[in-house]
């Protein structure tokens, strides 16, 4: 894993991503060692997310967040960044889920294939 940020625009090979990303704008509110943040994932799948945020953040470092679905309901995830974009977002490859929130994640993600909002 390289401990380098990545340039803007520039993204992470794809041979990084075990599972096909799926785009869903969500606000999310996570936190780390460098504080707590509110920002916006734009696209997610069943191994990762990717966060849009100002907030500071180092490859390697995890995160605590979650998600805003529907009628104010929320999906806890944690992981750990795998690439950083400064000052536009991060990469996060998701951490162990238990299987309920496997389930809640797996449903999120089929109705964003099908243009349903959880």
């Amino acid at each position: 894993m390289e401990n380098e940020a990545m340039e803007p625009g520039e993204n992470p090979p794809p041979d990084r991503r075990s599972e096909e990303r799926v785009p869903l704008p969500l606000e999310v509110a996570w936190e780390s060692d460098s504080g707590n943040y509110s920002s916006r994932i734009s696209d997610i799948s069943m191994s990762g997310c990717y966060v849009e945020s100002l907030g500071q953040i180092v490859v390697g470092e995890r995160v605590h967040f979650k998600i805003e679905m529907a009628l104010g309901k929320w999906l806890p995830l944690s992981g750990v960044v795998v690439y950083v974009h400064p000052q536009i977002g991060f990469g996060v490859s998701f951490t162990t889920m238990t299987e309920g929130v496997k389930a809640q994640l797996a449903t999120l993600i089929d109705n964003a294939r099908s243009g349903r909002r959880q």
